[in-house]
């Protein structure tokens, strides 16, 4: 099974609405949304059926029995990320825990233990022969990346008789997108016009180069800028990157996803554009 992963090097450039773009062109049954601090792929891939759910278990974290702690204070002398918080009763903040297990180490009465966090949830899709795999992290964990890794894992042990996943990835470089791009084929920058969406974009082309994949650029709202555009087209034939085309600004794909819908759902440019867009991709990463 071929994977294909759309990212960007920066938040809001329009990746999660090409995916789903490419999701209904390709009629493909199995994706993922690896954006799992803040999935929206599900809000325009709508599905009848409610997910499969199972917590998602990151760093273990510490617990003080209240019964058996002395209040030595020997946890709060050694935790170096002042989790402990002392009081009538020791307690642990697991959003400052990051789960060293010195504080049971130290502990001399044994009142400390390491027990799993959930730090997340999983959502598994699945509806005859299509699967939609994705997730939501909870808010001050640090293990996205290992969540990122499970949401692969699900969709494609859940998948059958499939040649083609769409991967949305997070933006950024950090954890979750090196987890994405790990196993995938390609990789679909998505630009943006501008000082920062550049600067981004070179980012993420160097942070794939790693991975020796097949790398691909487009810019979505490319005539917001027609200069900075023509700069990200230059950069691709500069560094021998594939460029496989530009889709406009558009205010009815705006309406359009405001309304739970794709932007081929509706007839307007950005749809037509994102068409050829689609085929350039495709054609690269099976050829």
């Amino acid at each position: 099974m071929k994977q294909l992963l759309i990212l960007s090097g920066k938040g809001g450039t329009g990746k999660t609405t090409i995916a789903s773009a490419f999701i209904k062109l390709g009629s493909i049954k199995t994706y993922a949304d690896c954006d799992v601090d803040a999935p929206n792929l599900h809000l325009i891939t709508k599905w009848e059926t409610e997910p499969q759910k199972a917590d998602y278990y990151g760093l273990q974290k510490a617990y003080i029995d209240k019964e058996v702690c002395i209040k030595c204070d020997q946890c709060v002398l050694n935790c170096r990320f002042g989790a402990i918080e002392a009081g009538d009763f020791y307690k642990v903040n697991t959003y400052s825990c990051e789960g060293c297990s010195v504080c049971e180490y130290v502990c001399p009465t044994g009142a400390i233990t390491m027990r799993p966090s959930v730090d997340g949830e999983m959502m598994l899709y699945s509806e005859k022969d299509e699967v939609f795999s994705t997730a939501q992290l909870k808010m001050g964990s640090g293990t996205s990346g290992l969540l990122v890794t499970e949401v692969k894992k699900r969709m494609k042990s859940a998948s059958t008789n499939t040649n083609l996943a769409i991967i949305d990835g997070s933006p950024g470089i950090g954890c979750p997108v090196i987890a994405s791009l790990n196993g995938a084929d390609m990789v679909l920058i998505v630009a943006e016009p501008s000082i920062s969406g550049i600067n981004d974009m070179e980012r993420i082309i160097l942070t794939a180069k790693h991975f020796d994949m097949k790398i691909a650029v487009c810019i979505n709202k490319y005539d917001i800028n027609l200069e900075n555009s023509q700069k990200i087209e230059d950069f691709c034939k500069a560094e021998n990157l594939p460029f496989v085309g530009k889709i406009p600004y558009d205010s009815n794909a705006v309406k359009a996803v405001n309304n739970g819908q794709t932007i081929v759902d509706v007839d307007c440019i950005s749809g037509t554009a994102v068409k050829s867009v689609y085929e350039k991709t495709i054609n690269l990463l099976l050829n």
